[in-house]
């Protein structure tokens, strides 16, 4: 066999393996019951689950729990799922800057002991472009 061929065979077979490992830690959309259910079983794999933060009659989020001078690797937070079910979250790292100003979150992480334990946190914030604003700045043809 040539060196070439087997140098070609090398790297399909790097490649293979590289998509094998990517594919394996690929987790799934669930809700909160679901994540319930999958932990009782036993199953530990990463979950993403999507929900909003619950919220006071003044539009401000509640159930934080955050002291940075206390511990700065603790944050604490209820989060809704789309069924609307209420789940207190754990995040071990600091608290994600506009947190409270996200319209949507989701985060990445398994249930421990009926306790969402996250690993990662994505917002999806309010768009700084109002509706009226992009209207006006748009070129009008008559």
């Amino acid at each position: 066999m040539k060196k070439t061929h087997l140098l070609v065979l090398v790297i399909i077979a790097a490649a293979i393996g590289i998509v094998m490992a990517t594919a394996g830690d690929a987790s799934v959309y669930v809700s909160f019951k679901e994540a319930k259910e999958l932990a009782a079983d036993g199953d530990l794999r990463k979950v993403h689950v999507v929900g909003r933060l619950p919220q006071d009659a003044q539009k401000n989020p509640v159930g934080l729990q955050y002291n940075p001078t206390l511990d700065p690797n603790y944050f604490s937070f209820t989060l809704v799922d789309t069924n609307r079910i209420a789940q207190q979250v754990v995040y071990f790292s600091p608290k994600p800057q506009d947190f409270e100003k996200s319209e949507q979150v989701v985060i990445t992480g398994n249930m421990r002991n009926d306790v969402f334990v996250a690993d990662k946190i994505l917002l999806k914030c309010p768009s700084k472009y109002v509706e009226n604003e992009v209207k006006g700045a748009t070129a009008s043809i008559n």
